[in-house]
């Protein structure tokens, strides 16, 4: 299949880039057999968050091997009052005191996304036992957004056998305003090349192509584009597109003609998250695409949410993943 392909490459490509990743939740079995391939197979460097004797007692109990996996006590950890400290300088003004910020610094999720701020770690994927909420509130509260991005997205990476694409955002953001659409498209387009090793040329998506139809939800999508090329003007964008004049050529010529975008789009970002949704679960379903992600962007480093009915093997390649987006 297209897709084991596709993550093959990205976990070779991730295992010469030698970055660290931290899981934090180690009471789950499947981020210890995770943790065993990842650095088995010499993908990323792995840190583990737990009582170091009662994770290599759970492992060996499971037949799972942890040599070479570092593996941290965050709750006895000699970083934990400089972490404390930290997050309580960047959320004192929210009220938070040092006391609270300690025991913050003491759940699993915070002290992993503060390793990741901190250079201790490149990136920290979790999410297989913690909800969505609760991993990018930590991430968001620790790492904060990238420079100027102003919104945590997603993406999805839709494998077909002649071409991948990037599809945003699918999976966070509701209703995007002008600004933050334009901070998708910028994320999904850098996280792109990263991944697929292709540049970029991003399609802002609606239900019409270079003024064939009029309406304020149309003018959303104009503004983003034009803000795209403001803050990114080195990203080949060109909106508004209809789906069909992006990615078809003959489409694309007629209904854009001199785009530099119509007809050869890789990356198409969405208006709003009901389009985005629909749109990809109809390419997967209908149209046999192999989906990766949802794959957070938006943050300075990378920390991503896995499904909580995730397997092994999507910690693994989520893992490979973010060691690419920390490049």
């Amino acid at each position: 299949m297209e897709e084991l392909q596709l993550l093959t490459d990205i976990r070779e490509k991730a295992s010469k880039v030698k970055k660290t990743v931290v899981l934090p939740e180690s009471h789950d079995e499947r981020v210890l057999r995770a943790a065993e391939i990842l650095t088995k197979n010499g993908t990323v460097q792995v840190i583990i968050l737990g009582n170091e004797n009662k994770i290599r007692e759970d492992a060996s109990a499971k037949g799972i091997n942890l040599q070479g996996v570092r593996i941290i006590d965050h709750e006895k950890s000699d970083k934990l009052t400089d972490f404390a400290n930290i997050f309580y300088n960047k959320r004192k003004a929210k009220g938070v005191t040092f006391e609270q910020a300690k025991e913050t610094m003491k759940r699993d999720l915070f002290f992993g996304a503060m390793m990741v701020t901190e250079g201790m770690a490149d990136a920290s994927v979790a999410g297989s036992f913690a909800s969505t909420g609760d991993v990018l509130r930590a991430a968001i509260q620790c790492v904060g957004m990238a420079p100027g991005i102003s919104i945590v997205s997603s993406f999805f990476l839709m494998v077909y056998p002649e071409i991948t694409y990037s599809f945003a955002d699918c999976a966070v953001v509701p209703n995007p305003d002008a600004d933050q659409l334009a901070d998708i498209a910028i994320s999904s387009a850098r996280n792109h090349e990263k991944l697929t090793g292709e540049e970029p040329f991003v399609a802002m998506l609606s239900f019409s192509t270079k003024g064939s139809a009029e309406h304020e939800l149309i003018d959303k999508v104009r503004k983003a584009t034009e803000i795209v090329k403001q803050k990114a003007p080195e990203i080949k964008v060109d909106g508004e597109l209809q789906f069909d004049a992006a990615i078809v050529n003959s489409i694309g010529k007629k209904k854009a003609p001199g785009s530099e975008v119509a007809g050869r789009a890789n990356v198409l970002v969405f208006p709003d998250l009901q389009a985005g949704n629909i749109g990809y679960k109809i390419a997967q379903r209908l149209g046999k695409a192999e989906a990766v992600g949802p794959v957070v962007q938006g943050l300075k480093k990378p920390c991503f949410d896995l499904s909580r009915g995730c397997s092994v093997e999507d910690i693994v390649n989520t893992s490979a993943i973010a060691a690419l987006m920390a490049k």
